[in-house]
């Protein structure tokens, strides 16, 4: 049995370490909440973008954009993989890399070529140790999500398609459901299939000014750049749910060593006290 200095040693150092992980859950806390309200402040333009664009897709003008052009086959896949910067949130960032790294290894066992881009400094670690031919890459978004950041990477990956550097687009997040539960998905980015536009009710079309080409090329940008961005909100907040249940979880077995040291330290001067009465009751016999 350790001694009672060593076992002192310890409980004070898992007593601060529970400081830190308590620190770090009020932390997320607070973060998540702030977090949750952008998700949700976004949604309201991604939907009124998406039935721009589900009309859009269902109209008949004189320009048809390569966004909603399906591909007769698919040689190259791009994808956008996005992760969290910062580590210290359970299984967040392994459940979409696992996810990730699957999907890519079933597209190359079909011949497939993969090009990636990572938002989010895990992601790229992952991804550059895995040997992908990483195309863009953003890193240190901080608590909130930025256009002006994204823009740059994601216009290369709107581009590659554009240019038939590939053939689809996919993008890999995890989506917010509850505080308690966090999902991995992986979601088609172009080209913009029916389902996830859905279908317009009644048949009509716009009128476009100046022309069709001009004001689609701007609309359908627009629409899959919010598509991203809504993927980033959603990530940032499963990011601060996670961190605050991992450090939860952390502070509540944090609490359950230092009891069980706090046992054995009782038990161990215990038994120390009865040894020395036991050779003051033994002397004095002899005596």
């Amino acid at each position: 049995m350790p001694g009672s200095k060593e076992i002192r040693t310890k409980i004070k150092s898992v007593q601060n370490t529970r400081k830190i992980t308590k620190a770090m859950e009020m932390v997320a806390a607070s973060k998540m909440r702030k977090a949750q309200d952008r998700m949700r402040m976004a949604r309201p333009y991604a939907e009124k973008i998406r039935n721009v664009a589900s009309h859009i897709s269902h109209a008949n003008p004189e320009y048809r954009h390569p966004f909603l052009v399906a591909r007769d086959s698919v040689k190259r896949v791009g994808i956008i993989v996005i992760t969290t910067d910062k580590g210290l949130c359970g299984g967040l960032n392994t459940n979409i890399l696992r996810m990730a790294l699957n999907q890519i290894k079933a597209w190359e066992a079909e011949g497939e070529e993969i090009e990636v881009c990572t938002i989010g400094n895990k992601g790229l670690g992952f991804m550059q140790r895995l040997g992908a031919k990483i195309e863009s890459q953003v890193t240190g978004l901080g608590d909130q999500p930025q256009m002006e950041k994204l823009i740059g990477a994601v216009k290369v990956m709107l581009d590659g398609y554009t240019t038939d550097r590939f053939d689809r687009l996919m993008i890999f997040y995890t989506k917010f459901i509850n505080t308690m539960k966090q999902e991995p998905v992986m979601e088609q980015l172009l080209p913009l299939s029916g389902d996830a536009l859905g279908a317009p009710e009644g048949s009509w079309d716009y009128i476009y000014e100046p022309d069709a080409k001009l004001v689609l090329d701007q609309v359908l940008t627009r629409y899959v750049e919010s598509l991203i961005y809504q993927a980033v909100a959603e990530n940032m907040a499963s990011e601060q749910s996670a961190r605050m249940v991992a450090m939860k979880a952390a502070s509540d077995n944090a609490g359950n060593v230092i009891d069980e040291l706090t046992l054995i330290y009782n038990k161990s001067r215990q038994a120390s006290i009865t040894k020395e009465l036991s050779e003051i009751v033994g002397g004095a016999a002899a005596v």
